[in-house]
């Protein structure tokens, strides 16, 4: 495996696990780290394999720098993986303006910004595979964790939008989605909002991370494994979830969201304007469910 990877967030959590394997499995990284001192073992152990970068991915122009640095060095970019990111919990009306733009700005609009940086030369190369690492928060929500989940909520949805823009150009996207993994996201990663007394079962889950008691179920080098796996496959997911825990909230949010929607069928369709067509005949019915462009028999 000779493939050239760009990752965030490189000398912490899954993002180290990532970097340890894809080096000693003979790849070639990009490493980018606020502090990339902290990539020193790395480097001491694979030399030329590695080319550690400071990057703070809220700042644009770092973005770029990195990216040009990458290809510069490298001569180009096979696989992108946007993993920078913290969490943070407590009630929504409790958290600082400082928090609420904070979250964003790292969990959401740092990889849309790392990944618009890259897609020329993905595009130019008509290959590449972009690993958006979200969250099973992306896809289901719980109480304490409202603004964590929102970027990751909005970041899922740009995957997924992407995935379908950038097919044609032979660039594959997925949207990794672990529950809880033995990283430091629920210890010293960790942010927490002023507490606000009427929310029990959000105070109740912020003492719970705080105490250090909880132990995820999730091994990040195994998860670091299925992602070397998943480069290399030719129909790779545009969802992947990761974790017994993650698949079981998605299960039973499923099965929620499904009972829910059509028991609320009738109301949904009873909203089409009276002279309207059936959605499936019109060009936006056969974009969208038949991947027929719009002009296309």
């Amino acid at each position: 495996m000779n493939n050239v990877w760009f990752i965030t967030g490189s000398s912490r959590g899954l993002g180290r696990s990532l970097t340890k394997a894809v080096l000693a499995n003979g790849g070639r990284v990009a490493a980018t780290a606020r502090q990339p001192k902290q990539l020193a073992d790395l480097v001491a152990q694979y030399g030329p394999q590695i080319l550690p970068l400071a990057l703070d991915v809220t700042n644009a122009t770092q973005i770029t720098e990195a990216v040009v640095a990458a290809v510069g060095h490298f001569g180009r970019l096979d696989v992108v993986v946007n993993n920078a990111g913290f969490g943070i919990t407590g009630a929504a009306e409790a958290y600082t303006e400082e928090q609420v733009r904070s979250q964003l700005e790292t969990n959401l609009y740092a990889p849309i910004a790392v990944t618009r940086a890259v897609l020329p030369y993905l595009r130019k190369q008509r290959s590449g595979h972009i690993l958006q690492i979200s969250s099973i928060g992306g896809r289901v929500g719980n109480a304490g964790v409202s603004v964590y989940q929102a970027a990751k909520f909005g970041l899922g949805g740009f995957t997924e939008a992407l995935a379908k823009e950038v097919a044609p150009l032979g660039i594959k996207v997925t949207s990794v989605e672990p529950g809880g993994f033995r990283t430091d996201w629920a210890g010293t990663s960790m942010t927490f909002a002023p507490t606000i007394a009427d929310y029990t079962a959000v105070n109740q889950r912020a003492d719970y991370f705080a105490s250090g008691d909880f132990v995820a179920v999730g091994d990040p080098a195994k998860a670091a494994q299925v992602l070397l796996d998943l480069v290399g496959h030719p129909a790779p997911p545009v969802h992947l979830v990761l974790g017994s825990e993650a698949a079981a909230m998605l299960s039973k949010a499923d099965s929620e969201r499904k009972a829910e929607f059509e028991h609320w069928l009738p109301v949904s369709l009873s909203t089409d304007h009276a002279e309207a067509e059936n959605f499936l005949d019109t060009p936006m019915g056969r974009l969208y469910l038949n991947n027929t462009p719009p002009g296309n028999a």
